[in-house]
């Protein structure tokens, strides 16, 4: 009976020290300085074991080759053309999608957006269109919006300001719209004789919108504008071209009031109407770049069709896109017995009824 109770003490004993030693085992062999030092000496990791170093150089691998292949192929090109529009005809080859966007400097690579474009369906899974990336995107992100059809055609907003001619706007439409062809403009602008007939206000056109379209778009905005005085051209007695060619001297000539262009407009109608010269500064601009202050005796004595100088009438086409004041002033000019009108640097406007008036106001204002 004793020797039954010994025993059973015994084992008591023995499980509270069997306890009490793997308890300070894992205290000891969890302790983060024995962890190093186990790690460091014997290359052995508390839950990967052996296999520890095997696996960091295979994760290590595959890093460095990601880096790699995102450094050289995956990421957006370091002069990503922003505002770029890329068009995916109906049809195209796979390799043809991939080389457009090489070309247009989408992405760096074309191989591997063929890769990623096959591995998420191929070409059949492309949706055709036209697509406008107003900022840099990696790779993934091209084969994601190509392959939803997001073209990110959102409207852009270009103002025009008044007086401007085919050549100004078209170097206007070329900042804001990607793949603006200007020579193209000015070409259509002056095959269908639509210089005047450009209505500077502010317009909203879609990235990929067509040189005819935004033409169309100008010319049909004027056709608004002018419509409410079509009553008033009618009693001026005077062909719409022609009042639009007036009117787009008033607003070269005459940056002031709706008062003084009607002013000006009365001037240059009555020597119209007396048959003499126009005499007016304003056509040079539109051909040879030259304003009053830079035009020399050689240019006002040279025989072009814009110099009113040495042609009587008209310029032949319209040589800025006027605003309404100046087209208004053109359809209502006022009358007075003024035959001549100059302005100085700053604007102001100065007229005489006779030449000797007229040369008295050049010396003392021009110099």
């Amino acid at each position: 009976m004793l020797k039954n109770k010994l025993l059973e003490k015994y084992n008591r004993w023995k499980e509270f020290f069997l306890e009490e030693i793997k308890e300070t085992h894992f205290k000891i062999s969890n302790h983060p300085r024995i962890i190093v030092w186990r790690f460091r000496f014997f290359k052995i990791h508390p839950i990967l074991g052996r296999n520890f170093l095997k696996i960091i150089y295979v994760l290590g691998l595959a890093l460095i080759l990601f880096l790699s292949f995102h450094l050289t192929s995956w990421r957006a090109p370091l002069f990503f053309p922003k505002q770029t529009l890329v068009t995916i005809e109906r049809g195209e080859s796979l390799s043809q999608i991939a080389k457009s966007f090489k070309k247009k400097n989408i992405v760096i690579s074309d191989f591997w957006l063929k890769v990623f474009i096959f591995i998420s369906g191929g070409e059949k899974r492309i949706v055709a269109g036209d697509y406008y990336f107003p900022q840099s995107v990696n790779i993934f992100k091209v084969v994601k919006i190509i392959r939803n059809g997001q073209f990110g055609l959102v409207n852009l907003k270009v103002t025009i300001p008044e007086g401007l001619c085919s050549y100004e706007i078209a170097d206007i439409l070329a900042k804001e719209l990607p793949n603006f062809d200007k020579n193209r403009f000015v070409s259509e602008v002056t095959d269908g004789n639509y210089e005047g007939f450009l209505f500077p206000d502010t317009y909203f056109f879609t990235p990929n919108v067509k040189i005819n379209d935004i033409i169309h778009i100008m010319v049909e905005n004027f056709a608004r504008q002018v419509q409410p005085y079509e009553e008033d051209i009618k009693k001026l007695n005077k062909p719409l071209r022609e009042i639009i060619i007036i009117a787009s001297i008033i607003e070269d000539e005459a940056n002031g009031s709706l008062k003084s262009k009607r002013i000006v407009s009365g001037i240059l109608w009555k020597r119209l109407s007396m048959d003499m010269l126009l005499q007016v500064d304003a056509p040079f601009q539109y051909y040879n770049g030259k304003n009053s202050y830079t035009l020399t005796k050689e240019d006002l004595a040279e025989d072009h069709e814009y110099n009113t100088y040495t042609n009587k009438g008209l310029p032949p086409t319209a040589i800025t896109n006027p605003g309404l004041d100046s087209i208004r002033a053109a359809i209502a000019p006022t009358q007075t017995d003024y035959l001549y009108f100059l302005s100085d640097k700053k604007g102001n406007l100065y007229y005489a009824e006779d030449f000797d008036s007229h040369q008295s106001n050049r010396e003392r204002y021009l110099r």
